[in-house]
């Protein structure tokens, strides 16, 4: 059975990834870059390829200190919650009536098969989408057509222009596909909020007898 280790290694021998590799290296000597390399496929490690129930696809990590820590849209506990996440946790109270939580780790989801990705992996101290040209996109592609060919039914949600920019890569007529506004400050107003992403994955989860994902352990500590 194929793993994401086998699908990292093999692009990571790629042209495109050897390049991308190599503009990376060459930033780090002037500029800091997010997150830090042990984390930089952490949500591999945490939502295993056999596991992925839901892809929460999202743009590129946060750029300010101590933000991204490789999972798309947490932050560990301790650090402030960014404001996309405060919207992401407006619309769960909104659309499950689930309390917002006090903290920004998303660590429990994905330990229930949500796939916290960014379309882009890292990002230079303060600036956003300062990577978005380096090749991360076709590794993230590579990631999105390997989900698309598995047989069991996924939920992908898209959030963003750049998010939305995968949908072509999902082919596969057992997958869901729900796509909304980013949740930044700066869009969540044009369609975010009231989007439902929540209820929506776990109706078409639980149509498709797949137990559908708690979002409350984002406030169980015990879970955490």
């Amino acid at each position: 059975m194929k793993t994401w280790q086998d699908i990292i290694e093999i692009e990571s021998k790629k042209e495109y990834f050897l390049e991308l590799k190599r503009k990376i290296e060459e930033e780090k000597k002037e500029y800091t870059v997010y997150p830090k390399e042990k984390d930089l496929f952490r949500a591999f490690k945490l939502t295993p390829l056999d596991k992925v129930k839901v892809v929460l696809l999202g743009q590129d990590p946060y750029h300010e200190e101590n933000q991204a820590n490789g999972l798309a849209f947490s932050v560990d506990k301790g650090v402030k919650v960014p404001p996309s996440l405060r919207n992401l946790y407006k619309e769960l109270h909104d659309d499950l009536g689930i309390d917002i939580p006090n903290h920004g780790d998303l660590s429990s989801l994905a330990k229930q098969g949500v796939l916290l990705l960014n379309t882009v992996l890292t990002v230079r101290k303060g600036m956003a989408q300062s990577h978005h040209n380096y090749g991360w996109q076709q590794f993230t592609d590579e990631i999105i057509k390997t989900l698309n060919d598995e047989e069991r039914p996924i939920v992908f949600i898209l959030l963003g222009n750049d998010a939305k920019e995968k949908k072509c890569l999902v082919t596969n007529t057992k997958h869901c596909i729900i796509e909304a506004i980013h949740p930044s400050p700066l869009s969540a107003n044009r369609g975010f909020f009231g989007s439902k992403i929540y209820s929506k994955t776990n109706e078409f989860l639980k149509k498709n007898n797949i137990d559908p994902i708690d979002f409350n352990t984002i406030n169980n500590e015990v879970y955490n």
